[in-house]
């Protein structure tokens, strides 16, 4: 995943500010946990302390220390359950004082003596180590006992290291599952996103009358729709507008350069007309026909966008058709002693205006011999592959700068370097490619040949396998055309 994608940051914050506060709760439950059972532990301790006090005080007088003491014994069996039991006597002598526990959690005879005067600490239990100690005191038959109980602490211990690990294997799978968790969220969240990209994606050209789905969620997703759908509708009004005025252009252009063109070669015919002004003429006549071969490939053109051009449709043989025209394209080629080589043998049927394709195919041609140096020769293969009718045109020139590859099917682009030095033309022969393939169903794009030069590949559709139907006439929807 991209981490600067809003994907992943969100899921990252997502799973940041979690993880802070599951580990903040558990830390907040650890301390709780840890104070509420020393609470417990100083409250039972207190209390049972008390209850040893209330017995001693109770039968020292009536039964005597030993059997008193054994009476405590019996019932709180401190060796047994990790507690701490000493009495001493108003004189400082031990009546008695319990053994080592089998936790071995601490060791009796190392327990000090709380310097503490007698009674004063029964509300404040002392920390000794792994013990709480707590102080009380008892009376009976005049006589003064001083008694200290004490609790292991590692049975706390024991519960706070246990929550700890639970804590520790619990973070990471709470992490894993708030990631994942995450995930679909986000992924849920941005689908309108990802619809708004799809749709975008697919609109061109030559459907901006195709508009980006709205969610109706009253937020930020339907505003950003709606105002893009916006900018599609403005960005259709221009290019309409701008087809229009190509289409118009072309047109109204068309009548004054042919009257142009008669006039020149009117006065180029008259006599007494010097050598140099008949050069001139020439000169501006030769510019008129560029001229006029410019606005029939405008024309052209925008009227494949418009729809206005009208295919006639049926079926022929690609390769038959690319050999007869490259026949009689080499005519053209010899003035520059190249050679045009067509390996079209196995028939290759297409469906569609036979005539627009054999001007896909001279334009081509006419695009190699222009860039192809003196001498060389010219490849045209024809082959089927995927479902679709292939041909190449493959020169040996100088080829195409990486750049510049992806805009050579724009209208007038001349790419700066040494394919286009010296080269005359109007810029609209491949843009006039394009538009004819599209037409079609197809595609074409241009390569630098690995072995030097350039190489166009025309892609169209096959037509299903059928009998041959009677030649139809239909209208071409609107071309995406740079």
């Amino acid at each position: 995943m991209n981490s600067r994608s809003i994907s992943f940051r969100l899921v990252a914050w997502h799973a940041a500010i979690s993880l802070l506060v599951c580990g903040g709760f558990g830390l907040y439950t650890y301390i709780g946990l840890s104070y509420f059972l020393q609470l417990a532990q100083t409250d039972t301790l207190q209390r049972r302390a008390s209850e040893v006090a209330a017995i001693l005080a109770a039968h020292v007088g009536l039964e005597g220390e030993p059997y008193t003491i054994d009476l405590i014994k019996t019932s709180y069996a401190p060796e047994n359950n990790d507690r701490f039991i000493r009495i001493r006597r108003s004189d400082g002598s031990l009546l008695y004082v319990s053994g080592e526990p089998t936790g071995h959690a601490f060791e009796p005879a190392q327990v000090p003596t709380l310097s503490a005067s007698v009674g004063k600490n029964a509300d404040r239990p002392i920390s000794i180590g792994n013990l709480l100690l707590v102080q009380i005191s008892a009376i009976a038959n005049g006589q003064t006992y001083v008694l200290d109980c004490g609790e292991s602490k590692m049975p706390n211990a024991q519960v706070l290291r246990g929550f700890l690990v639970m804590l520790g294997f619990g973070l990471p799978v709470i992490l894993i599952v708030v990631v994942a968790g995450g995930a679909v969220l986000v992924r849920q969240a941005l689908k309108p996103v990802r619809r708004i990209i799809d749709a975008a994606k697919a609109i061109t050209s030559s459907n901006l009358g195709q508009r980006l789905p709205v969610a109706d969620t009253a937020d930020e997703l339907e505003h950003l729709s709606v105002v893009l759908n916006q900018m599609i509708g403005r960005l259709e009004a221009a290019f309409q507008h701008s087809q229009r005025f190509s289409a118009d252009a072309s047109h109204e252009l068309r009548t004054p350069l042919t009257i142009m063109r008669v006039e020149l070669e009117s006065v180029s015919q008259e006599p007494g007309l010097d050598a140099t002004t008949r050069e001139k003429i020439a000169s501006i006549l030769e510019e008129t026909d560029r001229m006029g071969k410019m606005v029939e490939g405008l024309l052209a053109i925008s009227r494949l966008d418009t729809g206005e051009a009208v295919i006639n449709v049926s079926r022929f043989d690609l390769s038959a058709l690319v050999a007869a025209t490259a026949e009689q394209i080499a005519l053209l080629a010899e003035e520059k002693r190249i050679s045009v080589k067509c390996h079209a043998l196995k028939p290759v049927e297409i469906s569609g205006d036979r005539f627009r394709i054999q001007q896909v195919i001279v334009n081509l041609l006419d695009n190699a011999i222009k860039y192809s140096p003196t001498g060389d020769e010219i490849l045209l293969n024809t082959r089927t592959a995927a479902g679709q009718a292939v041909l190449e045109v493959i020169d040996h020139g100088p080829g195409i700068p990486p750049e510049a590859v992806p805009h050579i099917f724009e209208r007038f682009f001349r790419a700066d370097s040494v394919r286009t030095h010296s080269v005359n033309g109007t810029g609209l022969g491949l843009s006039i490619v394009r538009s004819i393939c599209v037409a079609h169903g197809g595609t074409v794009e241009a390569v630098n040949h690995p072995s030097g030069g350039c190489q166009i590949t025309v892609c169209l559709p096959l037509p299903p396998p059928a009998p041959d139907i009677p030649s139809l006439r239909r209208s071409v929807g609107r071309l995406p055309v740079n």
